[in-house]
């Protein structure tokens, strides 16, 4: 007792209570959390407050000091917090004509004529049904914002007939976008150089044999091979092979290089490799020899056993690798957890392209792990510093919100930023969402990112102002011109 009143005879003089802030920025004051709370409520085990509301003991005196104190530092008093993003960085961003790094643009086709097909070598419209992420979900907010901002009145195929041809150019300006690569099987009228740069695919190169028992695996690859098997015919047809060649030497001669060669002629920067709808990443180094016998056993008939045809899979790989860099051809590799419900996340790991990246025959050759190794952000960022490797945050600039891609972003910046690419994987998904709402969302999405990124960057003193609009100009555009000469 004797202690208790020594207690309440020190807090007579107490200093005021502050009016803190809490909430957002409103201020509230002691009395006002007396009344709130009621007389009597206890913050801090036992406590009491009097009749006049401006006194209570000691021990809920410190309590509620300490609570309010902590607030008032996270919100302040009487004034809001600061913005997420700095004003001049997002308007500086907003006005970079970008690059986006990997996108699947739809051609033009006259009226009555068969819908584009060749946006992709493996449409995901062939896959079962699985939980899509909720911005590419029927009804989402995002997409519907996307239309009223490309199309206003006119709607969708009103701007497509007033554009004509142009309308694939026009919709890059609306992203804000001057160049983007084409993820494409063939380019095509509408959709040319120099806005559009065109990037081939090579995995129908990666199985020459009989893909049966591959198929089998579950209805997505067996979609997919099917798929592959036709390309790879239109492949041998245009290098004018009419029969697969018996041998492996005969078959990179004849097939394999001629088709690298003539993309290339036909304006290719780079091939893209979907492999990990169809395998894992993990491409070994296998001697000629083994990969030629397998081969050689196989190529008339029959389906070669699993382990077999991945020995030759990864010869096969590490050979079209080494002549895209003969070529000045880079490597695209889909590194991400794909679309579908039967799609083996593990095998999309980057850390499984390690032994390539690291091989000294493929030194030349520059490897870009497309949509940034979702979910495997972290691990990518070490493979940064090997010197031919580079990545996009494609897709995540899509399916993530700005928040959660800038912390992803931020973390690469802080690493190696000039291996660091724009992209928005722009893709046909659905009627409601083409690769104009998808592009346009990414677009959007992924310069809020990077401007997040850089206003925290700037904030905790790792960079300048000047230093945060080089960075920007790096992301959107200067790399990726030093990566393809662009």
């Amino acid at each position: 007792m004797v202690a208790r009143k020594r207690a309440m005879g020190k807090l007579k003089h107490a200093p005021p209570l502050p009016r803190i802030s809490l909430f957002g920025g409103a201020c509230f004051s002691l009395p006002f959390l007396h009344g709130f709370l009621g007389s009597g409520s206890c913050l801090a085990g036992s406590c009491t407050i009097n009749k006049s509301g401006n006194r209570m003991t000691s021990k809920s005196y410190r309590a509620l000091t300490v609570l309010l104190a902590a607030a008032a530092v996270l919100a302040g008093c009487g004034r809001g917090q600061a913005p997420a993003i700095d004003p001049g960085v997002m308007a500086e961003i907003n006005g970079i004509r970008a690059i986006d790094h990997h996108a699947h643009p739809v051609r033009v086709v006259p009226g009555g004529a068969p819908a584009d097909r060749e946006f992709d070598a493996l449409p995901v419209d062939n896959m079962e049904p699985s939980s899509d992420p909720l911005i590419i979900r029927p009804g989402a907010p995002a997409v519907m914002e996307a239309s009223r901002a490309l199309y206003g009145t006119l709607g969708k195929q009103g701007v497509m007939k007033e554009k004509g041809d142009q309308y694939p150019e026009w919709v890059l300006d609306q992203m804000g976008v001057e160049v983007m690569l084409a993820n494409r099987v063939a380019m095509g009228t509408s959709v040319q150089p120099p806005r559009f740069r065109w990037v081939p695919y090579a995995d129908a190169l990666l199985f020459p044999l009989d893909n049966s028992k591959l198929g089998e695996r579950n209805s997505d690859r067996k979609s997919f091979f099917a798929l592959e098997d036709v390309l790879r015919s239109r492949y041998l047809g245009d290098a004018g092979v009419k029969t697969l060649p018996a041998t492996l030497p005969d078959y990179l001669l004849r097939v394999v290089t001629p088709t690298l060669e003539r993309q290339k002629r036909g304006g290719a920067i780079a091939e893209k490799f979907e492999a990990a709808y169809l395998r894992s990443l993990e491409f070994d180094k296998v001697d000629g020899v083994p990969a030629g016998r397998i081969y050689a056993q196989f190529a008339a008939k029959g389906a070669p056993p699993d382990a077999e045809y991945k020995l030759l899979q990864d010869y096969l790989f590490r050979y079209i690798a080494g002549e895209c860099g003969r070529l000045g051809m880079a490597v695209h590799l889909h590194t991400m957890a794909g679309a579908g419900s039967y799609f083996d996340v593990a095998g999309a790991n980057p850390l499984l392209l390690e032994s390539v990246l690291e091989d000294p025959a493929l030194r030349k050759t520059k490897f870009v792990m497309v949509h940034g190794g979702w979910p495997f952000t972290r691990e990518i960022t070490a493979l940064l510093e090997r010197p031919n490797a580079y990545l996009d945050y494609s897709a995540q600039s899509l399916l993530a919100t700005p928040a959660t891609l800038a912390g992803t972003l931020r973390e690469w910046l802080e690493w190696v930023p000039e291996k660091v690419l724009f992209g928005t994987d722009a893709y046909p998904y659905s009627n409601e969402m083409g690769w104009e709402e998808s592009g346009w969302i990414a677009a959007r999405t992924g310069r809020e990112a990077l401007a997040r990124a850089l206003t925290g960057m700037m904030r905790d003193g790792e960079i300048s102002r000047q230093r945060a609009g080089e960075l920007a100009r790096m992301v959107l555009r200067d790399n990726a011109r030093r990566l393809y000469g662009l």
